[in-house]
């Protein structure tokens, strides 16, 4: 623990621990496990950390989920949204190191809000020029707000014909995503070597989560499962905007 840079014993335990809550709640949602770790991890980094180790975080818990999945995947729209993702990836870089922090956390805290509270659109038939905008925008957004899985999702099940396709697909479009954004910020000069340990860590207990999380289901009814899920980003979000319009001297 020691060996992870501003991280403290405490800090170290509280993030596996939370990675783990999120796990289950993602997995209990059906979405949003990533937001809501997202939510938390952002108490503690400043975005310029946050967004390429949250991002190494997904990464590991989702290529596990997609490998697992691996049948279900739509793979025959992989190549319009790879080729989407990719170009995004490239657009986006060099626009989101270059905004303050501040600005950057007002931002993870107004789509923190939004993911919680917006009913998720509507989506028109799917097309191969569609996924290739959903993942040149989705890499986009995620590279400005860490995870931008819970905007992608309508279309994607718009395009899949059951609920195992859906995740399977959805897993393997936010594999890529995240696996886009590491070697994105490594080429900006950010690095995550120090952070293996905590990244590790908070891997394992994210998959023990998605384990615990279908337990949950059995003993929580669903209704009350997203009041909490609800409230506590909502909290964890104002909190954000908070911190970010304060340090952006604009009160």
């Amino acid at each position: 623990m020691g060996s992870v840079p501003d991280i403290t014993a405490t800090n170290f335990l509280l993030l596996s621990v939370l990675s783990c809550i999120s796990g289950a709640m993602g997995v209990g949602a059906g979405l949003g496990g990533g937001v809501l770790l997202l939510a938390f991890m952002t108490t503690v980094f400043p975005p310029t950390i946050l967004i390429p180790l949250h991002g190494a975080v997904l990464l590991g818990t989702n290529v596990g989920r997609a490998i697992l999945m691996f049948k279900h995947i739509r793979k025959d729209l992989l190549p319009a949204f790879s080729i989407g993702a990719l170009l995004g990836a490239i657009f986006g870089a060099n626009i989101v190191v270059n905004l303050p922090t501040a600005i950057l956390q007002v931002v993870l805290g107004i789509f923190i809000l939004y993911a919680c509270w917006v009913p998720a659109p509507r989506s028109s038939a799917y097309s191969y020029p569609k996924f290739l905008g959903l993942g040149f925008g989705g890499t986009i957004l995620a590279l400005f707000i860490g995870s931008s899985g819970v905007v992608i999702a309508p279309y994607v099940q718009k395009a899949c014909n059951d609920r195992y396709e859906f995740v399977a697909t959805q897993y393997s479009f936010m594999t890529l995503i995240h696996g886009l954004k590491i070697p994105i910020f490594g080429f900006l000069g950010f690095t995550l070597v120090e952070y293996i340990p905590l990244i590790s860590v908070m891997i394992l207990t994210a998959f023990l989560g998605s384990y615990l999380g279908r337990m949950l289901l059995k003993i929580m009814p669903e209704n009350i499962f997203r009041i909490i899920f609800r409230v506590t980003l909502s909290t964890l979000a104002l909190r954000l905007l908070y911190a970010g319009v304060k340090d952006g001297n604009w009160l």
